[in-house]
């Protein structure tokens, strides 16, 4: 039974309806966009009855605390484990990095510099 001022979320068919038969097939592609257009509206309906039940609103909060809970916890395992987190692994990659490319800088320097001295070595 449907509820009173609710559209149903299923188009009522007359019996005598051919969509994809005979002389209805012209019309198949305005019906198809009048379904769409329902389908659209009862989605749009759907969405906002659940996004007004509050106990939708209640269980995804409880699902977001369960989460976030979830990633402390791991947070704090990983600490008392002394294990880098992945940020912190990228810091140190970065760093490394950086640190590579100073080095090769200055090694570039001392090459430089050692061919430029009066019977410096080239290596």
């Amino acid at each position: 039974m449907k509820a009173p001022g609710r559209a149903s979320l299923i188009p009522a068919v007359d019996a005598h309806d051919q969509p994809f038969g005979g002389a209805a097939r012209d019309d198949a592609a305005g019906e198809h966009s009048g379904l769409r257009e329902r389908g659209e509206e009862a989605l749009g309906e759907l969405a906002q009855a659940l996004l007004e039940n509050p106990l939708l609103g209640q269980a995804l909060g409880k699902a977001l605390n369960a989460g976030e809970r979830a990633a402390q916890a791991q947070r704090s395992a990983i600490g008392a484990l002394n294990l880098a987190s992945s940020s912190e692994v990228a810091r140190l990659e970065q760093r490394l990095r950086s640190l590579s490319a100073r080095l090769e800088a200055v090694e570039d320097e001392l090459d430089e510099l050692g061919r430029q001295r009066p019977g410096g070595d080239a290596g």
